[in-house]
């Protein structure tokens, strides 16, 4: 098996960051721990309690409260395999073993039905998110075991899935799951236990959908209509139930349930080599990444119809959703797209999604979460404006649906697992981050200051196995150079890598053009006519009021200007580094309309990392500006 330990000066931080602040802050948020009125209340690890019968009350939170639990522990499994802790460790087990004390005879966990309806489960897959709770907690159990090599958690997770393979299927019932989860989850089961029947029932969820288009409205009626968020059960859209997922044509509905479900299928067709399958896969892709997808890796353009897909090109800035967690699940979707077709293409995206939209979910500290990503950014207009009541005027300490600051932990502490793949005879290195990786055919060491600096260095110590490594060139990079034992050398180029011969003590050089660059959209985003935004290597630049001193809606680039990267020297920001570009400030008379066009004076406009925003207070944010 595989094992890269980072050491890298970027991620490293955050990876610390997550062991040392996230997880024991969100196991007190968990567990109610801290006495802060301004702090919404969890109660999640209370609910299993009074399901285990050791306390009394009600069910607290969303329907889903159990899935925070679950992707706390995930996070807390890849955490200890980075940062032992002791401590850390004895939390886990502890909410281990309660989880195993709350669950029921058969095998059933989920405290919502446990606590309030226990005769009612699975009446509501559309809405009540059985399923997807009980995926999250069966990547817990994996995650868990695959790290401290405890069984307990994977234990009880199997019981749970053999429960549920005993009640859906083929000649059982019918389940379409209203928000996907379980199918991936079911296939990593597969992956560590190789037992065949979790791999069948996934694959079951996932050929089942689609099929009937009357299912949620059959499941509505059978319970009488009875709702829990008022879904339309006729909006099969929205769950991605309106076709077989082969014949589907367009990304649509949730952003989020559409893309788990799409890490699914290329986790099947990983599994299966169906080539039907695989272009259905990529189908959805090319529909999200080449018409639904914002510069900054965000998915997802709408609150209003439920955090969806809407229509080709509809990319509004300031009213832009963006969920941390739909950027979190397109990751996870490239990362299974590479495996399975080692396009460079896709760790393009995954890079761009990751050190963009997923990264601006969370504070520099790693205490404050944002749900919304939005590109355009007025906290006087979200405290007031309905249609902006979904973006927070600043990040919140916590959510009633806290779906995604967990999510941020399990994914950074993670990341190991994203930055390299294998074939028979090829190494590809698909994401630039410092540190050792090493299988049972070989070992490289890398050595890099990326994003900030363009050199990415590989030291090959072990190449017994493996004769070959492919590095990928960027598509965002106009010039990349490459060296060969201080030679440079011109490789063979497959799918956006070079390709590149190697054996033991070679050492290999990667410079990416990182140099800061205007980019341009589609002419079809309207909001985006006539400006231009700014990327320096993986990531995209936002300017913030607080360092332009000026109304932002009055700023515009400079055409004939060049961005150049400089050293950032508030200390608030530390170790990052800031663009700066020329520009002009407009003046015009008073008044709503003006027969006078307005004057200009020049100004230097300056622009920070977009993952990076909002950790100065509240402050006006745009990530385009007009150009003239």
């Amino acid at each position: 098996m595989a094992n890269f330990k980072i050491n890298d000066k970027f991620w490293t931080n955050y990876q610390n960051i997550v062991s040392e602040v996230m997880l024991p802050y969100q196991y007190e948020i968990l567990s109610d721990s801290l006495d802060d009125e301004d702090l919404e209340k969890s109660h999640a690890l209370r609910n299993f309690k009074i399901a285990a019968g050791e306390e009394k009350g009600e069910f607290y939170g969303m329907v889903f409260q159990d899935s925070d639990v679950a992707k706390w522990l995930e996070a807390v499994a890849y955490s200890l395999a980075i940062n032992p802790s002791k401590e850390l460790e004895t939390k886990a087990d502890e909410v281990i073993e309660l989880i195993g004390r709350a669950q029921m005879e058969d095998g059933y966990i989920n405290t919502f039905y446990q606590i309030n309806s226990p005769d009612k489960r699975w009446q509501n897959l559309q809405e009540d998110h059985e399923l997807y709770c009980a995926g999250h907690l069966i990547e817990a159990g994996v995650a868990y075991f695959e790290a401290t090599g405890k069984t307990k958690l994977l234990e009880t997770v199997k019981r749970f899935a053999d429960y549920i393979d005993s009640v859906f299927g083929e000649t059982k019932r019918e389940g379409i799951p209203g928000h996907p989860e379980i199918e991936l989850a079911l296939i990593r089961l597969y992956n560590v236990t190789d037992d065949k029947k979790y791999l069948n029932l996934a694959n079951y969820f996932i050929n089942q959908r689609g099929k009937n288009r009357r299912f949620y409205i059959e499941e509505s009626e059978k319970r009488g209509g009875t709702t829990t968020f008022g879904m339309d059960p006729k909006n099969t859209d929205y769950s991605q139930a309106t076709n077989p997922v082969r014949e589907e044509k367009n990304a649509i509905g949730h952003a989020v349930r559409a893309t788990y479900l799409y890490t699914a299928m290329a986790m099947s067709a990983g599994n299966s080599g169906e080539e039907e399958l695989t272009q259905a896969c990529k189908c959805m892709w090319d529909s999200m990444i080449d018409r639904q997808m914002y510069i900054t890796g965000g998915i997802g353009s709408s609150f209003h119809g439920g955090e969806c897909f809407t229509a080709d090109y509809d990319l509004p800035n300031d009213t832009a959703y963006n969920e941390t967690c739909a950027s979190i699940a397109l990751i996870f979707f490239a990362k299974e797209m590479l495996k399975i077709t080692n396009e460079a293409k896709y760790a393009d995206i995954m890079e761009r999604a990751l050190y963009n939209n997923t990264l601006s979910g969370m504070n520099l500290a790693g205490n404050r979460f944002l749900y919304a990503n939005p590109l355009d950014f007025d906290p006087k207009l979200a405290e007031t404006v309905p249609i902006q009541s979904h973006i927070k005027k600043e990040r919140p300490k916590w959510y009633t649906c806290a779906c995604c600051p967990p999510n941020l932990a399990r994914l950074i502490a993670s990341l190991d697992r994203y930055t390299w793949h294998e074939t028979k005879d090829i190494l590809y290195s698909d994401l630039f981050i410092g540190g050792i990786y090493e299988s049972e055919k070989m070992k490289v060491e890398i050595i890099t200051d990326y994003p900030y600096y363009n050199s990415v260095s590989y030291k090959i110590h072990n190449a017994d196995r493996i004769s070959k490594l492919a590095l990928r060139f960027p598509q965002w990079s106009e010039n990349t150079a490459l060296k060969q034992n201080g030679k440079e050398i011109s490789p063979t180029m497959e799918s956006g890598y070079a390709v590149i011969d190697i054996k033991n003590g070679d050492e290999i050089e990667l410079t990416p053009d990182i140099t800061p660059k205007k980019v341009y959209s589609n002419y079809n985003i309207n909001g985006n006519l006539g400006k231009c935004a700014i990327m320096a290597g993986p990531l995209i630049y936002c300017f913030e009021e607080i360092d332009n001193g000026e109304n932002l809606n009055a700023l515009q680039i400079d055409a004939a200007a060049t961005p150049k990267s400089v050293d950032f020297e508030d200390g608030k920001l530390s170790k990052i580094k800031a663009v700066k570009i020329s520009g002009k400030c407009l003046k015009q008379s008073d008044g709503l309309y003006s027969l006078a066009p307005p004057s200009s004076q020049p100004v230097e406009l300056t622009a920070i990392p977009y993952y990076a925003w909002g950790n100065r207070g509240k402050c006006r944010m745009k990530v385009w500006l007009v150009e003239r």
